[in-house]
């Protein structure tokens, strides 16, 4: 068992606070052989109910800050001294940010830093790479966020594009889907929506030719347990950085999951909570993506922007 009291020298902490959720990841060693001492998370659900009006609503703001005050605490238990917080879209956007960052130093000391898309893109690139999952062959790196969805074109050598794009799961959930199942209506005011605001990234694609498409973590992770969940009696994505998936079997989930009802959802543990809803939407983005660019070659990353921020900070 691992001592969480130990001596703090090389151990490192990274917050990621996304609209969905709050991530907390303690760690030691180097980054492709680091080792986990603590990993939570907190589904605070951030951008619940005001989202696309720019603001975190009063209970959302306290979940926020409680689990601001848990991740303190762990971070004492744990004795660790290197720590980073870094904030995405829904922090950056919402008018009572700064108030929150503000309250969460006073509370807990500890110091958020804001990060804008195009940086948010490069610390998830950083953590893909660190995975290993790159080749050089050129890739299409997909992080569907709550808030934002980033779109990186890249290899193993280097970064050739990339584009934060203000369009999360929760964003989408609010504008499109409103009664359950998501009808068709809606499906179709979707992809219109995503056609029109996705052009950077077709214009993009035009010039590079790209192999496959890495999902990063969140949403894809519940698509891979979805599909194993069939297979075999248990599957633990704690055990590999990689999995790759058949690209019909991936579509077919997908399309599963767009006609499902809440309920049904809610009934399948695979699902995590925070997920139940959005996952609709985000499966339309999958799917649109995937038939738009005609690529079935899909991998998952376990490995995302938290992951990026702990290489920089191992050097």
């Amino acid at each position: 068992m691992e001592n969480k009291n130990a001596p703090s020298s090389g151990r490192f902490a990274v917050m990621d606070l996304g609209t969905n959720t709050f991530h907390l990841l303690i760690a030691e060693g180097g980054i492709y052989n680091f080792r986990e001492i603590e990993h939570q998370h907190v589904a605070v659900k951030l951008g619940e109910g005001g989202i696309n009006k720019g603001i975190i609503l009063p209970n959302a703001f306290e979940r926020g800050i409680d689990a601001m005050k848990k991740f303190k605490d762990l971070l004492i238990e744990c004795n660790v001294r290197h720590v980073r917080a870094i904030a995405t879209s829904a922090l950056r956007n919402a008018s009572n940010g700064p108030d929150f960052i503000e309250q969460v130093k006073d509370e807990t000391r500890i110091e958020i830093e804001i990060v804008d898309g195009d940086r948010e893109a490069d610390y998830i690139y950083k953590g893909v790479k660190a995975s290993g999952i790159l080749s050089a062959q050129n890739s299409l790196i997909i992080d569907i966020g709550g808030g934002s969805v980033e779109f990186i074109l890249c290899n193993n050598e280097y970064l050739i594009w990339k584009q934060s794009f203000e369009i999360g799961a929760a964003r989408l959930m609010e504008t499109f889907h409103h009664t359950d199942p998501i009808p068709p209506a809606s499906i179709e005011a979707l992809n219109l929506y995503l056609e029109n605001t996705l052009v950077d990234l077709f214009d993009a694609v035009k010039e590079v030719s790209v192999n496959n498409i890495i999902g990063s973590s969140g949403v894809f992770e519940t698509y891979a347990e979805l599909i194993e969940s069939e297979r075999r009696d248990s599957f633990d994505l704690k055990e590999t950085k990689v999995y790759n998936f058949d690209g019909e079997e991936l579509l077919s989930v997908t399309d599963q999951l767009i006609l499902s009802s809440h309920a049904e959802r809610l009934s399948n543990n695979k699902i995590i909570p925070v997920r139940v809803d959005m996952i609709v939407v985000a499966s339309l983005v999958t799917r649109y993506i995937m038939q738009k660019l005609d690529i079935k070659n899909v991998a998952l990353c376990t490995y995302s922007l938290k992951e990026g921020v702990l290489a920089e900070m191992m050097g």
